[in-house]
């Protein structure tokens, strides 16, 4: 037993010495197949080109026209000629108001108009009178002057009483209230039986004229001041011209047909809010667009020859942006670099620290210091930046 043991024991170590011999002194783990040189990364080299910067502002919408109908005198309302959401044409009836007393006030004027009639013709025939009396010294012309101011005071008074005849009749007509523009009718407070005057709290209806919208929108002090400084121009109306044409996000985050032109910018800043309105103006031919919607204004950046890098080839330290360089060695270096705060997308558009031709890691890079080496694997720009650049 004792010499079986010897023997196993010698056999396992002249196969321990063999198997030495025969890896050729090499480390067993080089033998696994673990690589010793630079690993390859993914590089992409900067170019410059043109793209578009787009930011999104929330606004109100407002017709061009947005009228309160209200009464012009005190009555009940007879009938209602119009629905709410309905589209009116200027001087199209919208209410009629019962008033009685403006029909006897028409009545009662015109009475007095035959009544000042009468006077003016006795006045007349009691002058044309006593002026041949007079020629003939019959009378005195005290007589004559007397029948003279008489038929003037006959004749104010029938202009008088023409002139209340026609303020009866204006506010007769007010029993009828008619649109005093085209547009959309909107809601409609009162109903068929209700008491009204002028003096009332609600209006009848409001009459939005919606085929042009305004998109009321506002800009920060920083906001206003770039597009200040990008846009071309001498006086603030100058600069109004040269903004690009804006567009319009509607609720349901669709993008509305038409695009829109902004035309006027308050020349204050308002001190609670720190900000500037600007309005905006959009067609609304189908009427789409209504008054006290919610939009959002959406104002394109034209840039020329900007460089761009993805946002995932950034990391972030102490608050700064940072990307990794590739020289032509393969030696890695992370480099700063200073952004502007809007961005395109997925990309952050590079205002210094990077130059056209540069090459850099596109990921993966969590565990890359500087002075390392690397196997380059270029990717094409094209497809890297197909989505930032202008179609």
């Amino acid at each position: 037993m004792k010499q079986s043991s010897l023997l196993f024991s010698l056999m396992g170590i002249t196969g321990l010495f063999i198997a030495s011999c025969s890896s050729g002194g090499k480390d067993p783990k080089a033998a696994a197949g673990k690589p010793t040189g630079p690993q390859a990364y993914p590089v992409v080299e900067i170019n410059e080109f043109n793209t578009t910067l787009e930011s999104d502002y929330p606004a109100t919408l407002e017709g061009q026209q947005n009228v309160d109908i209200r009464p012009k005198i005190d009555g009940f309302i007879e009938k209602i000629y119009v629905d709410e959401g309905a589209t009116v044409k200027l001087g199209q009836p919208l209410f009629k108001i019962n008033a009685p007393q403006y029909e006897q006030a028409v009545r009662t004027a015109e009475a007095a108009i035959k009544s000042a009639e009468a006077d003016v013709n006795a006045a007349q025939l009691q002058y044309n009178k006593t002026k041949p009396l007079v020629e003939k010294d019959i009378i005195s012309k005290f007589d004559l002057e007397n029948a003279a101011l008489t038929l003037t005071s006959r004749k104010a008074a029938l202009a008088q009483a023409k002139a209340a005849l026609v303020n009866a009749k204006v506010n007769l007509g007010y029993t009828v209230v008619n649109s005093p523009a085209n547009g959309v009718i909107g809601t409609i407070p009162y109903k068929v039986g209700a008491l009204v005057s002028s003096t009332s709290q609600q209006a009848l209806t409001t009459v939005s004229s919606i085929s042009k919208v305004y998109a009321y929108f506002s800009l920060n002090e920083k906001q206003l001041l770039q597009i200040s400084r990008d846009t071309k121009g001498r006086t603030l109306e100058d600069k109004i011209k040269q903004i690009p044409a804006v567009t319009l996000v509607l609720a349901d985050g669709s993008i509305y047909p038409e695009l829109g032109k902004i035309e006027t910018i308050s020349g204050q800043i308002n001190t609670q809010t720190g900000s500037s309105s600007l309005r905006a103006t959009f067609p609304n031919p189908n009427g789409l667009l209504r008054s006290g919607s919610s939009a959002s204004v959406r104002i394109p950046q034209h840039l020329q020859n900007a460089l761009l890098v993805p946002q995932k080839s950034t990391t972030d330290i102490q608050g700064k942006k940072f990307v990794y360089l590739v020289n032509d060695t393969g030696g890695v270096k992370s480099t700063n670099i200073e952004i502007m705060e809007l961005t395109k997308g997925n990309f952050y558009v590079v205002t210094k620290g990077l130059k056209a031709g540069d090459k850099f890691i596109l990921e993966g890079f969590a565990s890359l210091k500087d002075g390392d080496k690397v196997k380059p694997a270029p990717k094409p720009a094209d497809s890297v930046f197909a989505d930032a650049k202008n179609k």
